[in-house]
């Protein structure tokens, strides 16, 4: 198996996979020791002579390789890029080069929407669709390390191999359900720029809370604001910085000084003191200071207040259950629980009732909660029956 190791060589073979209409991509990296990821291997797959799969490694880590030639054909509109299990991936090209590659296809979404259920891992379609066993000893070795060993190298080529088969039967069974157009809409998503850019400023609604004190709330966005702020700038994993459970009592205890700072439980040892800890005691303050008018605004989607119909809401999880297996749907992929609970509660602002998912589920689910369908049952089959 080759590995490229120049711009040239790298460009040679990415102009030889743009006269073909889609190219398998993966990649190999490591996230442990930073904040974003490092990229290790890219590998890319379009098919070779006598149909055999032309599959390179491409090394980022080699000296002098720019993957500029790799970003061109990431833009080239006339060629498909087929991802499985695509965020990741996408988010380190994001970073590194600023672009999201285009036309994409994600084989994870696809197959959720063609019957492979919930789970669609890569080693189960390439089981079930490809008819072939992987190796998956590698996966979690160290992809930084060079050399790497022949059985990393075949491990991340089959990544790229195989999908090809999995991309050909899944385009197939889209285009011969007409189901193309829902795995487009899923995948808006994945090329919203929006979905790889963490705002400091947002960082602190991650942060889970048992309080909705606007006071204390405004202690924890500070110190989220900091901490993703310090994480990014030094490229480190922002649970070096502080965990949460340390950044949740920083803000009960607001430490006015080190040494109520030394008196931390969960803070690390290396947050006590430098630049850390001027953070997070000015992190503290900035929250306390903060003017009442400019105090978070906790929105609550009323989920903890719900009137919800028990009844109607375990028939519209059947109601689910049938319209999946009808269709081969994922159902995580329709509706979660607690959208099902705000359907039950009259709460009509679901994604379930938008786009495509509306055709499979929402419209009879808004009509079954209207009294206009029923449910009944059949042998092992649910039926729904017009009222």
């Amino acid at each position: 198996m080759k590995t490229i190791t120049t711009t040239e060589a790298l460009a040679d073979y990415c102009r030889r996979a743009a006269t073909f209409p889609y190219v398998t991509v993966d990649t190999e990296f490591l996230r442990e020791r930073t904040y974003y990821s490092k990229l290790c291997l890219v590998q890319l797959a379009v098919m070779g002579d006598d149909d055999e799969v032309d599959a390179v490694l491409v090394d980022p880590l080699a000296d002098g390789l720019s993957l500029e030639p790799l970003y061109e054909l990431f833009r080239d509109e006339g060629v498909v890029k087929v991802f499985h299990a695509a965020r990741q991936d996408l988010e380190i090209f994001y970073v590194d080069a600023g672009l999201i590659p285009s036309p994409l296809f994600d084989t994870q979404v696809a197959a959720m929407v063609c019957g492979f259920g919930d789970q669609a891992g890569y080693e189960t379609l390439v089981r079930k669709i490809a008819k072939a066993q992987l190796d998956k000893s590698s996966r979690f070795t160290d992809w930084s390390r060079r050399p790497l060993t022949d059985a990393q190298k075949k491990y991340a080529i089959g990544d790229v191999t195989h999908l090809r088969v999995i991309y050909e039967f899944l385009k197939a069974q889209l285009e011969e359900t007409g189901r193309a157009k829902w795995v487009k809409e899923e995948l808006s998503v994945l090329t919203d720029p929006d979905t790889y850019t963490v705002d400091p400023d947002e960082a602190w609604k991650r942060v889970k809370t048992r309080t909705n004190s606007a006071r204390f709330l405004a202690i924890v966005r500070e110190l989220a604001r900091f901490r993703e702020t310090y994480a990014q700038e030094r490229n480190i994993p922002r649970s070096r910085v502080y965990k949460d459970d340390a950044l949740m009592e920083l803000a009960s205890t607001k430490p006015k000084d080190m040494g109520e700072l030394g008196r931390s439980r969960l803070l690390l040892r290396e947050a006590r003191k430098g630049e850390v800890a001027e953070g997070i005691l000015a992190a503290v303050q900035a929250g306390l200071d903060c003017p009442q008018e400019d105090l978070p605004k906790v929105e609550k989607d009323g989920r903890d207040k719900l009137q919800v119909n028990p009844a109607l809401a375990d028939l519209l999880r059947v109601l689910l259950k049938a319209r999946c297996e009808e269709t081969g749907v994922a159902q995580k992929l329709i509706a979660s629980a607690a959208d099902l609970d705000l359907l039950a509660a009259g709460k009509r602002s679901v994604p379930a009732l938008k786009g495509w998912r509306a055709e499979v589920f929402g419209k009879d689910a808004l009509r079954l909660c209207d009294g206009e369908l029923a449910l009944g049952v059949k042998g092992q089959s649910v039926q729904v029956i017009e009222t």
